[in-house]
């Protein structure tokens, strides 16, 4: 059985139709340091310098899980030091960020990864350097025991979203000649830094760094930092958003040792490398990169990999800090209610919305609502007189920041004390901003959330029609006023009348289901009854005077469901019963049949405004 479930992502296709643009820059990038032969061979861990110097693989890992590969990208090597970064993540999460910033720093060594020297408060410099590493490998030990690498080795499978393995070989080797990390964990033990078995933890650390993986592996890992902590691949959470944030921090300042500084200015994306040669690049919100090439320079980082990442972010301008954006294109519209209706409304209620058109105001917004969108969202609300009811639709907004969610909380605060409402809409499917503001600020705001943005703007509609006094009884519409038999003679509306079955429903009750055979039609005398597709989308809301089911006219299936709102009479004619008036008035057919013509010609005017109007937006 798999452990880590892969999310269905390529629609069934085993083969792209196109060629990507990334995978032809992948592979001619590939291709033009493929010859490089800079660099050697790790040999201070004597197993390591048996890796072919030839070999060179790179993988990359997009947020929504597609993998690009290229070269040697399903090499297994040892992931070494690459393996601190998810550690550190690791001991955030397992320990807490208190206990963690206690024994390790974050500040950079500026000196080699193998250092023996600790900071002014005798911490290791940062979870980047064996000393640091070595400290977060014994915070596990404290909390697992004997578990320690069991729940290290899972993590890293976690991220990998496979099953990973260990290298004994290459492990043996590192006990064998690991002397100087020896020198360092008693160090930290002097110090209070390591609590316990010395060399449970070293073992520990040994096996974390001959963890074995690959190119694409690698990629993986460094997606699900990019995608905050949840496996781009499985779907899965691995990590916090806490400890995602501060290992990039602590990557992006010291994840390539004493080559950092030159790192962070050229290529600008947090990475971590290992003397394996591997390298993982993690551009938040966007990619992780792995890439894998033994040949290593004086810094023990890989050549090729290095060169490979600052290739990838100069063509494509990929530093961290040159970012481009626009905070107004949060926005996708910002309109008054009665521009857009979606549900049709009698008459007297009708006009009495006509009359307060600022009374409802909808904003549909979209994308990432970080910081600066939350603030340009409440300046533009402000610019106007707020409306009695302020709808937020969030179906295409697929995160909200912590601090977005902070200033649209006290925004929501400020509008309530103006005795403006706010409603919420379609967030629920991505990201639930009602829990996000917690059940307190909705309770005392009287805010209201719906799953669709037409039932929102019903129920503030409701809301202003109840107010200024709408809701008011109607009679029954008689037959010779329905739309669709206009024009019909007196003798003609005598004969269908004596066809017709009169029908009543109670609020709530289906009327026409989906998939019914088109055996008859209806006409609307009293009440409201709504047309609905089977997930719950209103397609439209009809009063007495219209006539619904008649697409039976033209042989069509039921292809919606029709509810009644309120209590409904209408009546209703079958086509068996029709076809018997048809023989006696067949002039009288043909004017149905202009009509229902010319009430689908004006459906669909309506339905290009309302495409107009979006478009516009």
């Amino acid at each position: 059985m798999n452990e880590f479930p892969l999310k269905a992502l390529d629609l069934g296709r085993s083969k792209p139709r196109i060629e990507y643009p990334l995978q032809q820059f992948l592979a001619r990038q590939h291709a033009a340091l493929r010859e490089e032969g800079d660099g050697a061979v790790a040999d201070y861990i004597p197993e390591l310098s048996k890796a072919d110097p030839r070999h060179f693989g790179v993988a990359l890992a997009t947020i929504d899980g597609h993998v690009y590969e290229v070269g040697d990208s399903s090499v297994e090597f040892t992931i070494q030091s690459i393996s601190k970064a998810f550690v550190f993540a690791l001991a955030l999460d397992g320990l807490g960020h208190p206990l963690v910033e206690e024994r390790v720093g974050v500040e950079p060594s500026g000196e080699a990864f193998n250092s023996i020297r600790l900071n002014g408060k005798n911490q290791p410099f940062n979870a980047m350097v064996n000393a640091g590493a070595i400290a977060c490998s014994g915070l596990i030990v404290e909390k697992e025991g004997d578990g320690a690498f069991a729940a290290i080795l899972a993590m890293l499978s976690s991220f990998a979203a496979r099953k990973l393995t260990v290298d004994e070989e290459v492990y043996a080797s590192e006990s064998a000649t690991g002397d100087r990390n020896r020198a360092i964990a008693w160090m930290l033990r002097n110090y209070g830094v390591i609590k316990g078995d010395v060399d449970a933890v070293l073992d520990a650390y040994f096996r974390q760094c001959s963890v074995l993986v690959t190119a694409r592996d690698l990629a993986v890992m460094a997606a699900t930092l990019a995608n905050d902590g949840v496996n781009p691949v499985t779907g899965l959470r691995v990590a916090s958003s806490y400890s995602v944030a501060r290992t990039l921090s602590v990557m992006t300042s010291s994840g390539m040792y004493d080559y950092a500084g030159e790192w962070t200015y050229r290529v600008g994306i947090p990475a971590k490398s290992g003397v394996g040669g591997g390298i993982i690049a993690s551009l938040p919100a966007q990619f992780g990169l792995g890439t894998f090439s033994p040949l290593l320079d004086s810094h023990g980082n890989s050549v090729r990999g290095l060169k490979f990442c600052e290739a990838i972010s100069t063509h494509f301008d990929l530093h961290l800090l040159r970012r481009m954006s626009d905070v107004r294109s949060c926005v996708v519209a910002d309109y008054d209610s009665t521009r857009l209706g979606r549900r049709g409304r009698l008459p007297h209620d009708q006009k009495l919305l006509d009359s307060h058109p600022a009374a409802i105001r909808i904003i549909e917004l979209t994308g990432v609502l970080a910081f600066a969108n939350a603030d340009y969202v409440a300046r533009r609300i402000d610019a106007h007189d707020p409306p009695q009811y302020l709808i937020l639709d969030l179906r295409r907004v697929a995160l909200v920041s912590s601090s977005a969610v902070t200033l649209l909380a006290q925004l929501i605060e400020a509008l309530s004390s103006s005795e403006c409402r706010c409603v919420l809409s379609g967030g629920q499917q991505n990201f639930n901003l009602s829990a996000a503001l917690g059940e307190e600020l909705v309770r005392r705001s009287g805010l209201r959330d719906f799953a669709r943005l037409e039932e929102a703007i019903d129920w503030a509609e409701d809301q202003v029609i109840f107010r200024y006094g709408g809701f008011t009884d109607t009679q029954s519409v008689a037959l010779d006023r329905q739309e669709l038999l206009a024009g019909l003679s007196t003798e003609e509306f005598g004969m269908l009348s004596t066809l017709c079955e009169t029908c009543n429903f109670r609020p709530g009750e289906k009327i026409i289901a989906q998939g019914d055979p088109p055996d008859s039609v209806y006409f609307l005398q009293r009440g409201m009854v709504s047309v609905k597709l089977s997930d719950g989308v209103r397609l439209a809301t009809l009063f007495p005077g219209a006539a619904f089911g008649e697409m039976a006219l033209v042989d069509f299936g039921r292809t919606a469901d029709v509810w009644a709102d309120s209590a409904v009479l209408c009546q209703r004619l079958s086509l068996a019963t029709l076809d018997s008036f048809r023989r006696r008035h067949p002039a009288a057919l043909e004017r149905i049949m202009r009509n229902l013509a010319l009430m689908l010609a004006k459906r669909l005017g309506q339905a290009n405004v309302k495409v107009d109007l979006l478009s516009a937006n």
